[in-house]
């Protein structure tokens, strides 16, 4: 009988600690990791930030956010790494690019030649076009894309003039990684390579590239002028930049905090958006304002853009991505 007592008393305990500890859990703050390349100038910070102020607001529980800024933690395709693994990074803004290892879709909803206008690429985002790829993302990399942010439109800078077609031939460009970047440049003549996002200062500067291709806040942030100060203007491209969660951190969250993310995520998204597409203009208005860089007018985009076209209606097919290019083509 004593024994009987003992043995009671014994899970009796085990069970009150049990329980004391699942309070203790459920009443700490949770804490949420960001990552960034840039500081709080960039527009990716900006929308970031906004991110953490609306999930806060709608959240209306105590929670953390630490957001590391400055590539403290690598750089974008480390941070989808990270959310994939679900370890270090539950949130940031990834380029497409960086996706592909999951899903052959996702660099194209950011490939050149894609939209004709800022007015069409906010048409095509409002539309909700793009959520195939969004669904594959989640469903191969356990990342999911709440938001859309981007809006810089793309030109090519350069350590020498790129006026024409003519000029453009044989240029050494650096592209992102994904394969429809080496296609439609080597398809307008250019000669692609990929090298490191952080790595493209250096190698302009000692001769392995002679250009790379960018949107005004890279260019500013990067200083990318310095190695680089003729920005041709080829408008290549319209970025999209989806605001990214860790599919694995957000399974162990409550519902309420899950709802207040996926809302804050769609409206960070638009805000970073009206912020980067805004801004554009006005950092290289002030760039070449200041003599750091000068923007030379390109005379061909009509015959680049002709050169191109086959190559992305080839790759859309190959990858299976030609539904959504035949929707994004066709939204007027």
């Amino acid at each position: 009988m004593s024994l009987f007592r003992t043995s009671v008393a014994v899970r009796f305990c085990a069970l009150a600690l049990a329980a004391l500890f699942s309070v203790g859990a459920s009443a700490q703050t949770i804490t949420l990791h960001g990552a960034s390349q840039f500081n709080d100038d960039h527009a990716f910070n900006k929308a970031l930030l906004k991110f953490e102020e609306l999930v806060k607001k709608y959240y209306g529980k105590p929670i953390n956010f630490v957001l590391h800024r400055n590539s403290e933690l690598g750089l974008e395709k480390d941070y989808f790494a990270y959310m994939n693994q679900g370890i270090s990074v539950d949130y940031a803004i990834v380029s497409p690019a960086h996706m592909s290892t999951f899903s052959k879709a996702a660099p194209f909803i950011d490939a050149p030649f894609l939209f004709r206008d800022l007015d069409h690429w906010n048409k095509v985002l409002d539309a909700d076009v793009l959520k195939p790829v969004a669904d594959e993302v989640a469903q191969k990399a356990e990342v999911m894309l709440i938001g859309y942010a981007g809006g810089g439109t793309r030109n090519i800078f350069a350590n020498k003039p790129v006026r024409n077609m003519v000029e453009m031939k044989g240029l050494k460009v650096r592209v992102q990684g994904a394969p429809i970047w080496s296609k439609t440049f080597a398809a307008a003549g250019m000669s692609p390579t990929v090298i490191a996002y952080n790595e493209v200062y250096n190698a302009i500067q000692n001769g392995v590239i002679a250009a790379g291709e960018n949107e005004a806040a890279g260019v500013e942030a990067m200083k990318f002028y310095e190695v680089g100060p003729n920005l041709n203007v080829t408008q290549h491209a319209i970025t999209i930049r989806p605001v990214c969660f860790s599919g694995k951190t957000f399974a162990k969250l409550p519902k309420d905090l899950q709802d207040a993310i996926l809302k804050a995520g769609k409206e960070a998204g638009a805000y970073g958006r009206q912020i980067e597409s805004s801004e554009d203009s006005a950092k290289l208005d002030a760039l070449e304002k200041a003599g750091k860089l000068k923007r030379i007018p390109f005379a061909d985009r009509a015959q680049m853009q002709k050169l191109v076209d086959p190559v992305m209606a080839a790759y859309a097919k190959e990858i299976g991505a030609d539904a959504i290019h035949t929707k994004i083509l066709g939204i007027k």
